[in-house]
């Protein structure tokens, strides 16, 4: 065994982030390994504490240490979400009334007198440089909240979406490997091991 194996073999299971047996990472990697060097190495990264091991009956799965990964603050970015969504909706909001006092004062000044067009075209203009500076305003407020911040926003609500999805499948692929040899129901497992799904915390999985 090599560590150009061991380090290939940990690659695997990192990008990867589920749980495989030592004939799925076999198998998965095209037999570029043999058995016997994928479990050599498998025995290494788990002294090291860098993969875990799971077993079930006569199986053996292996699933990398999950605080490996980077955490992500959910509260930080439902925040920010939060706050580039309310600037939006401001900022389209005047944006429409600007459009529609325009429209209006298009609409005036071509169906009244001289007099009159020129009255209304005095308060309209007053009424789109109101509103033109309050949309003036809105931008400058929202200068802390860039467009390369927003796409790093939305790119780590990705990845940690990603995450949650991946950390749920491995939950879900490893109760389910348990299921096959326990006696008893799901729900009495979940409450012998102390497992709280996200209906038991109203917590919902954004699509």
């Amino acid at each position: 065994m090599s560590d150009k194996t061991t380090s290939g073999i940990f690659k695997y299971l990192f990008d990867q982030n589920r749980p495989y047996s030592v004939t799925d990472i076999h198998m998965n990697l095209h037999k570029e390994y043999g058995k016997t060097a994928i479990q050599k190495s498998l025995d290494t990264l788990v002294e090291e504490r860098k993969v875990l091991e799971k077993v079930y009956g006569k199986q053996k799965v292996y699933v990398v240490n999950q605080e490996l990964h980077p955490k992500v603050e959910e509260s930080e970015l439902r925040s920010m979400d939060a706050r580039i969504a309310q600037l939006t909706s401001e900022l389209t909001g005047e944006g429409l009334a600007l459009r529609e006092a325009e429209g209006k004062l298009k609409a005036l000044a071509s169906s009244l007198t001289s007099a009159q067009a020129k009255q209304a075209l005095v308060e309209c203009e007053d009424d789109i440089r109101e509103k033109t500076e309050k949309l003036s305003q809105l931008k400058k407020s929202s200068g802390n909240v860039t467009a390369d911040d927003r796409r790093r926003v939305q790119d780590q609500h990705r990845k940690s979406l990603g995450e949650w999805r991946k950390r749920k499948r491995i939950t879900n692929d490893i109760v389910d490997a348990i299921m096959e040899g326990y006696p008893k129901k799901k729900k009495d497992l979940y409450e012998e091991v102390g497992l709280e799904t996200d209906q038991d915390v109203g917590v919902t999985l954004p699509s």
